[in-house]
């Protein structure tokens, strides 16, 4: 059984069924137009805008890109897999632009390898992989690459059919801890191990970042506890990202202008309270320095130590205020709607999860840049 909502979950729902009242009780009541509070608004592919996007494969189809481009959604997140050169990946770029869709930020699990995670010999090949790989994407005038840093992560421990009756992942501390974890490796890796092995990680890669012109953006540990099955896990706080931040200033000066956040909003709405910082703070401060560089646009149904993914309409975060919130710092990057929960007959890139998304996205965005300006 699912436990029932909290009040502050109940709220916020309530807010929001409020606010889409808003727009049609005002329009029956006083034209905009004629009221005089009428004004500009940012054109929705305008570049300084914040971009609406989607995680997709180098394989897709032409026939998913043609129904990506119906449902008016120009960028693309895209995960290279294989050992991708500069014409595989050049010739992917082709077939995106073909159907009007930019590549904003790539992806290759090269970073991934256990090797370069975990400090192990053998990992000079891997990394000299993810360089190459960096460099092409400057070649190409693609601006990000994304990563993350935590090996032996497990990311849920059920899939489950929500109240309202769409599967979606599930997440419990007890599950994972009574019945999931075990040792993954033959040996604990204690946190400033790992850190030994980012830092590592990054004098090579951030470099080679600078000179391509390319930013990593980096995603927290989902979910944010700070061991699992064995390995410690370093990005599950504001603390984390600051001295991930130090490392690379460390490498590349103040400001480190080739680093930056994959700001994960369910990963932090996963933690709460226990944070350091909330989601507003977080976008206020990295947000404000021009230090994130995607947004993944995920809502769950409470914080730990159990929860599952929700539609962005439905979990206890006020998703209007999260854009709203990216819009006040002027955010110009990428939201992505971040593990879409699968609805009745939806296979492949979930069509009909993906245009329910990306449509509420835009009316949240259409709204906050009419409020904010």
């Amino acid at each position: 059984m699912i436990p029932p909502r909290n009040r502050s979950s109940l709220s916020a729902i309530e807010r929001r069924r409020t606010f889409l009242k808003l727009p049609l009780a005002a329009g029956a009541l006083v034209p905009l137009a004629a009221s005089g509070a009428a004004r500009d608004v940012i054109d929705e592919y305008d570049a300084s805008n914040t971009k609406l996007c989607r995680r997709l494969s180098s394989e897709i189809t032409d026939n998913d890109l043609l129904f990506l481009k119906q449902i008016g959604l120009r960028w693309a997140r895209v995960r290279f897999s294989g050992d991708p050169d500069l014409d595989s990946i050049a010739r992917t770029q082709k077939r995106y632009e073909s159907f009007g869709i930019k590549i904003f930020s790539g992806v290759h699990y090269a970073y991934r390898e256990l090797d370069v995670q975990l400090g192990k010999p053998g990992r000079d090949k891997h990394i000299e992989n993810y360089q190459g790989f960096v460099r092409n994407l400057g070649r190409l005038g693609i601006p990000v690459s994304c990563y993350d840093f935590h090996p032996a992560n497990t990311y849920t421990t059920d899939e489950i059919e929500t109240p309202r009756g769409y599967v979606a992942r599930e997440f419990s501390v007890d599950d994972f801890r009574s019945r999931v974890e075990k040792q993954k490796f033959e040996r604990e890796y204690s946190a400033e191990e790992i850190w030994d092995s980012y830092t590592y990680f990054m004098k090579a890669v951030l470099p080679v970042a600078k000179q391509a012109g390319v930013k990593l953006a980096l995603h927290p540990d989902d979910p944010p506890l700070a061991k699992m099955n064995g390995v410690a896990k370093v990005l599950v706080h504001y603390d984390g990202y600051r001295r991930a931040e130090q490392i690379s200033e460390a490498i590349e000066g103040a400001g480190s202008p080739h680093w930056g956040l994959t700001f994960c909003v369910g990963t932090w709405s996963e933690g709460g309270d226990q944070m350091g910082k909330d989601v507003y703070a977080m976008i206020r401060d990295f947000g404000g320095r021009g230090k994130i560089l995607g947004i993944h646009f995920r809502n769950v149904s409470s914080p730990l130590p159990r929860f599952y993914e929700t539609f962005p309409d439905e979990g206890y975060m006020d998703m209007y205020q999260v854009m709203k919130a990216l819009r006040k710092v002027r955010y110009s990057g990428t939201v992505v709607p971040d593990h879409v929960p699968k609805l009745s007959g939806d296979e492949g890139i979930q069509r009909a999860g993906t245009a329910y998304c990306i449509a509420y996205m835009r009316a949240l965005l259409r709204r906050a840049n009419e409020e904010v300006g």
